[in-house]
């Protein structure tokens, strides 16, 4: 006998749904998610156990009440899990994300962390390219200095063996999360994937650091590396977003050392601004390394932004003590390196 229109099964609920009905049930009838939640969201985003509708809702729904730190950490724990690394924090001394791209000057944060390597600090990158338009990529610039990308999580491990610094693309690690920032143009917004990924530590490194954009997104990174229990962390509003040092204006560095949260703000080096490249030639910065081009906003933004990093990494007491030790190994560094 044909059933009524009444008396037919009812769809049961996608298992996923739960989770876009948490943080899109209106302004009063939503909240955000638990970082258990927020773990079992991203692990079914990554096993492709949701649809592409849902998938677009949930991100945009993120969006646009932006993440809380438990959320942040929730979504890093599965996507830890997802990219199945035997994590070896010997191996790495300091976990660098780069994702932003820069735009109005050149990454001369890449000259600070192979400055790091120059002197036998293992140093481990990773980012993606190319989901924004009008940006330079760090995978686009290591060409400029004679650099190989690593292709696997071995050859990355390989490079950091034998250079001090390997970087390795999303892609690579992590294919879905790559995969879903790739979706930047699609949806005309970048999605908690772009924060989450800052956060990933494939290697779990003891000391990690991180630049983002908007100020607001600082303290929930710090507060999110913290539930992570990350040992050392600190986050900066970085130039483009990247992690660097703008030598022209004050710097808040938001740290966490062995659960402690710390506020460090380090003073501008310029008392004036300067004006941004007229013309962004990624070959500069080889020449820069060579000692063969003088530029004393990128020399101070190398110095400055490795001087964070080697206060994070308790080579110094001090931002006096750091930006002499920066100063130092500049000084001292291999120019034949990068030719």
């Amino acid at each position: 006998m044909k059933l009524t229109h009444h008396e037919q099964t009812p769809i049961p609920e996608h298992v996923f749904a739960q989770y876009i009905r948490i943080i899109g049930k209106g302004k009063k009838g939503s909240r955000p998610l638990t970082q258990a939640e927020a773990y079992e969201a991203m692990r079914l985003i990554l096993a492709d156990e949701v649809q592409p509708v849902q998938l677009g809702a949930f991100l945009m729904l993120m969006r646009v009440k932006e993440e809380s730190p438990e959320e942040l950490a929730g979504f890093v724990l599965a996507a830890r899990e997802s990219a199945k690394l035997s994590a070896d924090h010997t191996l790495v001394d300091l976990d660098w994300s780069s994702y932003a791209g820069k735009r109005r000057h050149l990454p001369w944060f890449l000259l600070s962390a192979l400055l790091l390597a120059d002197k036998g600090i293992n140093v481990f990158m990773h980012g993606a390219g190319g989901h924004t338009a009008g940006r330079l990529y760090t995978q686009d610039m290591l060409k400029y200095l004679s650099i190989s990308a690593a292709h696997s999580v071995t050859e990355a491990k390989q490079q950091l063996k034998d250079h001090h610094f390997s970087y390795l693309s999303l892609e690579h690690f992590c294919p879905k999360l790559h995969e879903i920032i790739e979706l930047r143009p699609l949806l005309g917004l970048r999605s908690p994937v772009h924060t989450l990924v800052r956060l990933i530590n494939p290697f779990n490194a003891a000391h990690s650091i991180q630049g983002i954009f908007h100020p607001g997104y600082r303290p929930v990174h710090q507060e999110a590396a913290a539930l992570l229990q990350q040992p050392h962390a600190a986050v900066l509003k970085g130039e483009g977003g990247e992690t660097e040092r703008n030598p022209d204006i004050d710097c808040l560095v938001q740290s966490v050392h062995n659960g402690e949260l710390s506020d460090e703000n380090w003073p501008a080096i310029f008392k004036r601004r300067h004006v941004k490249d007229e013309e962004m030639d990624p070959k500069q910065l080889g020449l820069i390394w060579q000692g063969q081009h003088q530029d004393e906003y990128a020399e101070q933004s190398i110095l400055g932004t490795a001087a964070i990093a080697l206060k994070l990494l308790g080579k110094a007491h001090t931002q006096e003590e750091a930006y002499q030790l920066a100063t130092t190994y500049w000084l001292s560094r291999d120019k034949q390196k990068f030719a």
